[in-house]
């Protein structure tokens, strides 16, 4: 789950990034920020999925 967590912080410190004011103009920007909560909402569901796989190997 750590790489999980690095790809969510990666994700957050990009679309900082990407706020800047000197890609404003860029629609490849708008498009990505727009994208960036539903790829932070599937890495959710990924983590929860690999949570109750790795529950389930526990006896």
């Amino acid at each position: 789950m750590l790489p999980l967590l690095f790809v969510a912080i990666l994700l957050c410190i990009g679309g900082h990034f990407i706020l800047q004011p000197s890609y404003q103009d860029s629609s490849i920007a708008e498009y990505s920020l727009a994208a960036l909560p539903f790829i932070l909402f599937a890495i959710v569901i990924i983590a929860i999925k690999m949570a109750i796989k790795a529950e389930q190997k526990d006896p």
